[in-house]
């Protein structure tokens, strides 16, 4: 199921370009267009889910899949392997925790420190 309306959902369907990562039957990954860190993705399902908030039971093994699915891009993306090296992954939910696409998505960010806040 999709949103006509969503700029991701459109990112899915191909209206819109994006810099791809991946992409499988459950989630699309891409570039951010305004990156936070040498490396920043985007890891979004392809079934509208508006938030973390809207998350149900049924989604669990969407939510595993994006979670063993990051490290995996990190490294490929340019992330150093762990302990020395690693990535952050932030999920916004809603307009006090910063959301600003009402899609599910992961942020991905690695590379050297600089960028790294709090």
């Amino acid at each position: 199921m999709s949103d006509s309306n969503c700029i991701f959902c459109k990112i899915i369907a191909g209206q819109i370009p994006s810099r791809k990562v991946h992409e499988d039957e459950h989630v699309f990954a891409f570039h951010d267009i305004a990156p936070w860190a040498p490396v920043h993705f985007l890891i979004i399902p392809k079934l509208h889910v508006p938030s973390m908030a809207h998350l149900t039971p049924e989604h669990q093994g969407l939510m595993g899949h994006m979670m063993t699915l990051a490290p995996k891009l990190a490294l490929q993306e340019g992330c150093k392997p762990y302990p020395d090296g690693g990535y952050r992954i932030v999920l916004n939910t809603g307009a006090e925790g910063g959301q600003e696409v009402h899609h599910l998505h992961m942020h991905v960010m690695g590379g050297p420190r600089p960028w790294l806040k709090g």
